[in-house]
Parts: C-alpha cells; structure tokens; sequence
C-alpha cells in the first residue's frame, strides 16, 4: 500500500503537465512583441526568400538509431536602420507537405531585432527532410536578413547542437 501511494505522490504532478502539442500556441507578435514595430505605409519595393534546411530527427549507428533534435529557427534584421519585414516563415515536412505556418500576417522586425520559431524535441513531424521557407521585404534597398536553424539533441551523454544557414531562394529584387 505505502508503495502504491508513494508511486501515486510522485506521478500526481504529471497529471497536471500538458505534452507540448497540447499546449497553446503563442504568437510570434506575442513572443516578440519589442522587436516588432509598425508596418512601414511605404510600398514595399525590394524582396527575397530563404529556404532553411532543418533536421528535427537523424539517422545515427548505421541508420539503426534516430536521434531527435529541437529546431530554433532565427530571423535576424541585419539592417542598422531600416525595418525588415517578413512575410512567411512556413514549416515543411520530408515529403514537401506544409507542418505549420507562423504568420498570419506580415510583420516587421525593427533594426538588428530577430524573431524565432521554436519547435520542440518531440515534434518529430518534420522528419530527417524539415525545411523553413522565410519570405521577406523592405521599401527599400537592405542588408539582407539572417536565417538560420539551430538544432540541438542527444542521446545518453552525448549532446549534439549544429547549425544550418538559411540559403536564398530568390534574389533580392525590386518589385
């Protein structure tokens, strides 16, 4: 009886805990809210694109073993002075298909602010072939932002954390 009601007192906690696809999601213009300004009202004359490979599970021992991974994808303004705004961030899975969308509107970073998208260790939807396509824009000429994904896992005592740069996918342009 004193086993089954100390059992009982150690797992009472986890009943309350809710698994983090339960949890509700909170938006980017909430997360972020001081690097966020204003829309500009100014025609938003240049644009460009980034696909970002992420892993969110690896193949390791002779593919024998998966290893998952969280993903922390960066957005950074690079610009000193003007605003950046981004348009998409879009999360898909190996196979091409659409996970997620973070947007559900445009939003523009302030100068050097970043905006990030989490994605936790056991959200495996990704696979071994998740990518981000970010879209962006400014009203005029900019440096160009920089996307990037930081997955970080382990398995016993060996932790692993590697990056993967955001590649353009389009030339920056004027519209």
């Amino acid at each position: 009886m004193r086993k089954g009601l100390f059992a009982a007192m150690l797992l009472c906690p986890l009943a309350y805990a809710a698994p983090a696809a339960a949890q509700s999601k909170v938006s980017i213009e909430q997360n972020f809210a001081d690097s966020l300004i204003a829309m500009p009202k100014e025609e938003l004359a240049v644009s460009g694109g980034f696909y970002v490979p992420a892993y969110s599970s690896v193949a390791m021992s002779q593919g024998k073993l998966r290893v998952d991974f969280s993903v922390t994808l960066s957005v950074h303004n690079a610009s000193e002075t003007r605003p950046l705004v981004v348009k998409r961030i879009a999360y898909f899975d190996t196979a091409g298909k659409q996970v997620e969308n973070y947007l559900k509107a445009p939003v523009a970073l302030r100068p050097l602010a970043t905006v990030s998208i989490f994605i936790p260790t056991d959200d495996v939807r990704g696979g071994t072939g998740a990518n981000f396509l970010v879209d962006w824009a400014a009203t005029s000429e900019i440096a160009e932002p920089v996307v990037e994904a930081l997955m970080v896992g382990g398995v016993a005592n060996a932790h692993y954390a590697f990056i993967s740069q955001g590649r353009p996918t389009r030339t920056a342009s004027r519209k």
